[in-house]
């Protein structure tokens, strides 16, 4: 049964932490629920009692991640040109990058051990073009139209066989690197979780607007370093497209959604200059602790971290 599967059965959640597996499961159904189209012949006391219940815990578990960045918030600067200084700094400077999980990936992983890091990365997937969608409802002209240019690279520009999500799913049929529900850590599900909630609740558009351009800020570095490993365990270009695509195209994805999305708004209103960074911030944290997860088990397990 698949993690999202809606019928899964979850007993109430375990709130010792946020990243428990049971609360995470429990967010990713709910969130499966609310966006997976359905032909549901209604809405009952019941589902609505349980959905209230999900979403303060949501709430509670976005309270708790909001905590940890907010001592860095107070130094994002409000200006313009100075606040994009600030937010094109964090491909370097931010948490998570530089992690030498990637150049291990690049270097020495064996085909198992990157079977078992694409099934965790697949879990975490949100799916970049959903949540865009719902992020750029409502959103100003010039960052809508932007929003749109990118909305299309990631739909294939109509053509199936680009589409950058079933680049990846391609990828992980290839490889056979799906893992049962119960091996998929909290972490994953965590990042993926985060992402949906600041994509869905509009009261966090504007943090998800910074999440979703620090994806595209820092992917492209990573991604290069997984095509590298993936080549070097002998998957042909066809296999390993969704990386080797995502090493470039992000690149110019980045530039674009700077200038033309996060620029305007802080010059329109310097308030947004926090919430990008909230966004952002909170993005690469998730992705900081999804990668340090991984080292604990693959460096573990391997008699050799090259």
């Amino acid at each position: 049964m698949s993690l999202l599967d809606p019928g899964t059965s979850l007993g109430p959640p375990s709130l010792e932490s946020s990243r428990s597996a049971p609360l995470q499961r429990r967010l990713a159904r709910r969130n499966a629920l609310r966006l997976l189209p359905s032909l549901g012949s209604g809405f009952s006391r019941e589902d609505f009692e349980a959905e209230v219940g999900d979403r303060r815990l949501e709430e509670d578990f976005l309270a708790e991640a909001r905590g940890l960045v907010a001592p860095a918030l107070d130094e994002v600067p409000r200006d313009p040109e100075r606040f994009l200084a600030w937010f094109e700094g964090l491909r370097d400077a931010g948490p998570g990058q530089g992690d030498p999980l990637f150049p291990w990936l690049a270097e020495a992983a064996s085909l198992d051990q990157f079977r078992w890091f694409l099934g965790q990365e697949v879990a975490g997937e949100a799916g970049f073009e959903d949540l865009l969608a719902l992020t750029q409802i409502k959103m100003p002209v010039v960052a809508k139209l932007e929003m749109a240019r990118n909305f299309w690279d990631e739909m294939g520009r109509g053509r199936e066989s680009g589409l950058h999500g079933l680049l990846l799913s391609r990828l992980a049929d290839e490889l056979d690197a799906h893992l049962p529900p119960t091996e998929i850590l909290p972490e994953p599900m965590a990042l993926s979780n985060l992402l949906t909630a600041l994509a869905w609740n509009r009261h966090y558009a504007f943090q998800s607007l910074g999440a979703l351009g620090a994806i595209e800020l820092t992917a492209p570095g990573r991604a290069h370093l997984v095509n590298l490993g993936l080549r070097r365990l002998g998957c042909d270009a066809a296999t390993r497209k969704y990386f080797a695509l995502h090493a470039n195209l992000d690149l110019q994805h980045s530039e674009a959604w700077n200038r033309q999305v996060l620029q305007p708004l802080v010059a329109a209103d310097p308030r947004y200059a926090r919430a990008f960074a909230e966004g952002a911030l909170l993005r690469l944290h998730a992705g900081a602790s999804c990668f340090a997860v991984y080292r604990d088990h693959l460096w573990g397990t391997a008699s050799d971290r090259g």
